[in-house]
């Protein structure tokens, strides 16, 4: 190769990561997507610590 056929492939080669590596901005359905996540996953929380609590309380019943 050429020293200039090797300049260009490093020069794309570094354009291409440059782009790659850019996050594009959080839009808006992502932000729900996120919001809807961290609701689910609360709610998830609540019901199982909800078990936990009635298995305890069903355990102290039967002693």
């Amino acid at each position: 190769m050429t020293r200039f056929n090797t300049a260009v492939f490093a020069f794309v080669a570094a354009l291409s990561l440059a782009t790659a590596a850019c996050q594009p901005a959080e839009g808006a359905a992502e932000r729900a997507g996120k919001s809807v996540d961290n609701a689910t996953e609360r709610a998830g929380n609540s019901i199982e610590r909800a078990g936990e609590r009635i298995e305890n309380a069903a355990e102290d019943a039967k002693k």
